[in-house]
């Protein structure tokens, strides 16, 4: 695991967007996961605006998303899908079609078993946010190295820190996410960093132990994953 130190959070998402559109430039069909949450959004926004300056396409590309809230309703403006619909996607070309959503309202266990064969050989590249516990995804402490999509139950802090998402106070519980074994076949993982409340986690990812305890630092033998923190996340190392 390679930190990249991205200076100020503005000019962190002008590096990470950079990196993202040579990255989809030298492949157009790029198969990318991609997290939603607040940290990506600057990201996006750099993204958005380099789609409508004509900079790069997303119209060969497939996205698929990280992770989803379970027991939302499905026009909830807090659910995964609804925010990188309305942070990204319909602000770029990717074809509704190219883009796989967790659709939570049937068997649970069929909807996993067939985002895991949608995901096939794994991403070309999955960017990640991280949470103050250290997980990706929904990947809770506990989480196992070779996990797959998954229903999983989501920690009191992570509950709590879903509320900024939703203007109502019915809460999801649970979720389902990629796991760290889906995410592990990716052939290359973005980690997203920012702020100063991510600076104890993000020294502990990268020269903690490699434990359950702390889910980030089971990426960290991953032949090319990348840690981008910007000043404050990065201060503590």
């Amino acid at each position: 695991m390679t930190l990249l130190r991205g200076g100020s959070t503005d000019v962190w998402a002008r590096l990470v967007a950079d990196l993202f559109i040579e990255r989809l430039n030298a492949q157009p069909g790029m198969r990318v996961c991609l997290p939603t949450g607040l940290t990506p959004v600057p990201i996006y926004d750099e993204l958005a605006d380099a789609v409508t300056a004509g900079k790069v396409s997303f119209a060969r590309a497939e996205v698929f998303l990280l992770d989803e809230f379970g027991g939302v309703d499905p026009g909830d403006p807090g659910r995964c899908d609804q925010m990188l619909e309305r942070f990204l996607l319909s602000r770029v070309d990717l074809p509704a079609a190219r883009f796989h959503r967790l659709d939570l309202t049937g068997d649970i266990d069929m909807v996993c078993r067939a985002y895991e064969d949608a995901v096939g050989h794994g991403c070309d590249l999955a960017l990640l946010g991280i949470g103050t516990n250290g997980h990706v995804g929904m990947n809770e402490p506990g989480a196992s190295a070779d996990s797959l999509t998954r229903r999983v139950s989501l920690a009191p802090d992570t509950i709590a820190a879903s509320a900024r998402y939703f203007g109502h106070d019915r809460l999801p519980t649970w979720g389902v996410t990629m796991g760290l074994g889906t995410l592990r076949r990716s052939r290359e993982i973005w980690i997203l960093a920012s702020g100063a409340g991510k600076a104890s986690i993000v020294r502990q990812t990268l020269h903690g132990p490699v434990t359950t305890a702390v889910p980030a630092t089971q990426l960290r033998e991953h032949p090319s994953v990348l840690l981008i923190a910007d000043d404050e996340a990065a201060a503590g190392v």
